[in-house]
């Protein structure tokens, strides 16, 4: 019985694979909790901003979100499918004409923010 070595890595891809994970897209702003281990504990950090950028596929698929703490710009990159992000949510979405919102970085103020869709 001999397996083909690429259904194998698709079978164990698989199982790791979220699929409760909503819809989102670039420039939509996102609320998440994520999972920070401190000493023996583990508790659910918010964190919450816009999506600058989707990448990969698959298991390998990754997004990085940008947030403005303090006056500080804030960028995290997560795997979408990391057991690290316990819940996902789209608080707004976004109309953006680009695939990656690297201009958000030079920006402060209202100049940083993105359009919302209207919802009617």
């Amino acid at each position: 019985m001999v397996q083909n070595i690429g259904e194998t890595i698709k079978r164990i891809n698989t199982k790791h694979i979220k699929n409760e994970l909503p819809d989102f897209e670039v420039g939509d702003t996102v609320k998440m909790k994520v999972k920070v281990e401190e000493a023996e504990k583990i508790r659910m950090h918010p964190f919450e901003g816009i999506v600058i950028r989707k990448t990969g596929r698959g298991l390998a698929a990754s997004f990085t979100v940008r947030k403005i703490s303090f006056g500080e710009g804030v960028e995290r990159t997560f795997p979408l499918h990391s057991p690290a992000i316990d819940s996902l949510k789209v608080v707004s979405k976004g109309v953006v004409k680009r695939a990656k919102l690297y201009y958000l970085r030079d920006r402060i103020g209202k100049l940083a923010k993105v359009k919302k869709k209207q919802t009617q």
